[in-house]
């Protein structure tokens, strides 16, 4: 691969419900100019049928890497979340 060529990457934020997902998913774009509508995922915990304990992903294609691990990171936090590492 020519060193002058970028590698896509693709972030996953976990957040501790649905209602904080939808919101992080939707700011998403006016805080970091994503262009794409990130993906929602339900990510049941091991042994879990209750949907109450479930965590949310929200999955932000960055094609350009040009988003910052550590900003999204602290964006999450102010939802109770995180940004999983890779």
């Amino acid at each position: 691969m020519p060193d002058n060529e970028r590698v896509s990457e693709r972030h996953v934020l976990v957040l501790p419900d649905r209602d904080s997902a939808e919101e992080v998913a939707e700011e998403l774009g006016e805080r970091f100019g994503t262009g794409e509508t990130p993906q929602l995922v339900r990510d049941a915990l091991a042994g879990e049928d209750d949907a109450e304990d479930a965590q949310w992903l929200v999955v932000v294609e960055d094609p350009e890497a040009r988003l910052d691990p550590a900003a999204l990171d602290a964006f999450a936090a102010e939802y109770e979340g995180w940004l999983e590492a890779p």
